[in-house]
């Protein structure tokens, strides 16, 4: 979906998102820790729900994410929920920046933020790992695999998430959401084939879930790795975090296999052993292994959803660029991309049908 040339590094705060650097400066000197200015501030070209600020001082660097300025749709942009479970993980040794404050006073700079340590290290944009030697891309995949699989073991209610969500029902909430969300935004038009999952996926819903701590929208470029090294350092983006079934969310990852390379960076077409890559089936038996279960019965139905999910997204960020309120300068692009991926879902669901 993305490249390093769309969405990577920082360049000068865009206009919709500027804010009063004073009063941030204020609120910085009062909540954190060790804060010592000048400070200068600039936008990460990413961030396409929730603007996301560099922060320099002389002695260390920060980053700043906050809800968009402008009308929002009710319950999105959660920066606090994000800045809650992050500061939980970190406590628990999982790897995330570390929080250092969350104001909720929208006087301060228009809008709910949050700050947290920048993580110095390696973000790579596409899911096969092209920027690393063949001999070394199974190591940094087997590495994402890990990490999703550690965060899908923490015990939620022993570091204080135990609230963070609703028990079980989380794919038929999910469904529900989304399609709410789809319908209710007109600005961003509809489209035969989310239509149609619309209704089909409600009748084909999984039996039973479990419940753990689920990242939502883990994938390759939302990770921070060492720099030389196959270790995750950090797992950023935590806006669609909750408790929900682990293997939903490990399905949202594993789509990597089934989209092409446009689209989430993904690996679909690619000639796997010859690039150095796990293929699907050992990439689920290791998380199997992982997480001691045998298998996953209904990847299939998991992988549509997640499709339609995404699709759903997408169609978010196509209403938001009718709006005004988008955050990323490359947000109309992304928006045109729903059409695709909700074909591409109501493909994958065709296939269950046969």
């Amino acid at each position: 979906m993305a490249s390093a040339q769309e969405f990577a590094g920082t360049g000068p705060v865009r206009d919709q998102h500027r804010f009063d650097q004073a009063a941030l400066e204020r609120w910085m000197a009062r909540n954190v820790a060790g804060y010592a200015g000048p400070l200068t501030i600039d936008q990460f070209k990413g961030g396409q729900s929730n603007p996301t600020y560099r922060l320099r001082t002389p002695g260390r660097s920060y980053v700043l994410r906050r809800k968009p300025p402008g009308e929002l749709i009710k319950g999105a942009h959660a920066v606090e929920r994000e800045a809650r479970v992050m500061a939980a993980l970190g406590q628990a040794g999982f790897p995330v920046p570390r929080i250092h404050g969350l104001c909720t006073d929208d006087a301060v700079i228009g809008s709910w933020f949050f700050v947290m340590d920048l993580v110095e290290g390696r973000i790579f944009w596409d899911a096969g790992f092209s920027d690393v030697a063949a001999g070394e891309r199974a190591a940094y995949m087997d590495a994402m695999n890990a990490t999703l699989a550690s965060l899908h073991t923490i015990d939620p209610a022993a570091i204080g998430l135990g609230d963070y969500g609703k028990a079980g029902g989380y794919v038929a909430r999910q469904v529900a959401r989304w399609s709410d969300q789809y319908r209710s935004d007109e600005l961003a038009g509809r489209h035969p084939a989310m239509d149609q999952l619309v209704d089909w996926l409600p009748r084909h819903l999984p039996a039973a879930d479990e419940v753990a701590i689920t990242h939502g929208d883990f994938r390759a470029d939302n990770l921070i790795f060492h720099l030389t090294e196959p270790r995750v350092l950090a797992v950023l983006d935590w806006e669609l975090s909750t408790l929900g079934d682990p293997l939903a969310d490990f399905a949202y990852h594993a789509m990597m296999f089934r989209m092409p390379p446009d689209i989430l960076g993904g690996i679909a077409g690619r000639d796997l052993a010859a690039a150095g890559l796990p293929d699907e089936a050992a990439y689920v038996e290791a998380y199997c292994r992982r997480t001691g279960r045998p298998g996953i019965g209904n990847l299939d139905f998991y992988i549509a959803f997640n499709m339609f999910r995404f699709a759903a997204i997408l169609h978010g960020i196509k209403g938001r660029v009718a709006r005004g309120t988008a955050s990323s300068a490359d947000a109309r692009a992304m928006g045109e991309r729903f059409a695709r991926v909700a074909d591409l879902a109501w493909t994958q669901a065709q296939r269950l049908m046969a």
